[in-house]
């Protein structure tokens, strides 16, 4: 694909997801989720590999079909209310559609299964685009219409979320997939204090986006897809694989690293809503998260020879690393004490 071509299909990216995080009407947010939609397309099956053909069919129709309930929803609102202000949903019918139509959006359970397979299908920076940037307007759309949507069909969905995410990680060897997983349980995070308290689910995505870009952006730099790839690859960049450890215990949510943050507020915001059942269900289901980003640290950093792994050890890589990687897995790393600020600014 030529670079202008890349620019056409970057600069639509962001004209779609403007409109849709800025506008107070539906049809503007419906617009800006369909450019979305067609300008992330041509990223994913750039390759004209039959997997990425694959995944691409398999986006468009997902997403299709949310768009569609989006507009749905709209209409049975404005129908019955004569609104069209996204702000004021309020019919019930309507409240249900939206959220089905956002958790097919984001990949939320039980509408998750085409995330992992399209996840699957691209490249690592595709991947990373559809893990962060596509997710972002579907969360704004959540965000505005928290107030009129039913806490207890969010709650059962993050539950069940965080624990589809951690099951299905567990026995995964593609990096893809790990990764696809791991976005599928960090929702459940978001969906599951969105209702109680919205600003709180933002920063969680923020932090998610962070973390995750930082993982994707390691990954793709020593170019391993497979984990008995990363096995070998600490003989390439041991500096760059030595962070990628952290980075994947922050994204895990250990203290006292950046991800531990939003997991801390959530469970205590949790707790201040009499909800300690549901906090304590959703810190116990992390631990299944926390165990295959042990087994991700364990096969980039702490796996040496023998192994039975049949690949080649790969050379020294003696170019600097990227400044993009080096910053984000910095920031990954290093937030917690500031939270204070964080929490202000938020």
């Amino acid at each position: 694909m030529n670079p202008q071509a890349k620019l056409i299909f970057a600069l639509s990216l962001t004209l779609g997801t403007t409109p849709t995080i800025s506008s107070n009407h539906w049809i503007m947010a419906w617009t800006g989720l369909e450019i979305n939609t067609l300008a992330i397309l041509p990223l994913i099956s750039k390759s004209h590999h039959p997997r990425a053909i694959e995944a691409a069919t398999k986006y468009f129709l997902v997403q299709a079909a949310a768009s569609a309930l989006v507009l749905f929803s709209s209409m049975t609102n404005a129908w019955h209310t004569g609104q069209w202000d996204i702000t004021q949903l309020s019919h019930p019918t309507s409240c249900l559609i939206l959220t089905v139509a956002l958790a097919m959006k984001l990949g939320l359970v039980p509408f998750h299964f085409w995330f992992p397979e399209v996840l699957q299908g691209s490249s690592l920076i595709v991947g990373l685009l559809l893990s962060t940037l596509m997710k972002f307007p579907p969360i704004t759309l959540l965000y505005l219409t928290s107030p009129s949507l039913k806490p207890s069909v969010l709650m059962t969905m993050a539950i069940l979320s965080t624990a589809l995410g951690g099951w299905m990680g567990l026995n995964q060897t593609q990096t893809r997939k790990i990764l696809a997983f791991s976005s599928i349980s960090h929702l459940g995070w978001m969906a599951i204090i969105i209702a109680y308290s919205p600003k709180l689910a933002l920063l969680n995505f923020y932090l998610y986006t962070l973390m995750t870009a930082a993982v994707f952006l390691s990954l793709n730099s020593i170019k391993a897809l497979k984990l008995s790839t990363l096995m070998t690859t600490w003989t390439k960049a041991p500096s760059l694989n030595a962070i990628l450890l952290l980075t994947l215990l922050s994204l895990a949510g250990l203290p006292p690293l950046t991800g531990f943050l939003p997991k801390w507020l959530i469970i205590q915001e949790l707790t201040k809503q009499e909800v300690a059942l549901a906090a304590t269900i959703i810190a116990l289901l992390s631990l299944l998260g926390l165990f295959f980003y042990l087994r991700l640290a364990y096969c980039a950093t702490i796996t040496l020879p023998p192994h039975t792994t049949n690949h080649m050890k790969q050379w020294y890589n003696n170019k600097p690393t990227n400044t993009m990687v080096a910053v984000l897995t910095t920031m990954s790393l290093m937030l917690l004490p500031i939270s204070p600020i964080i929490l202000a600014v938020v």
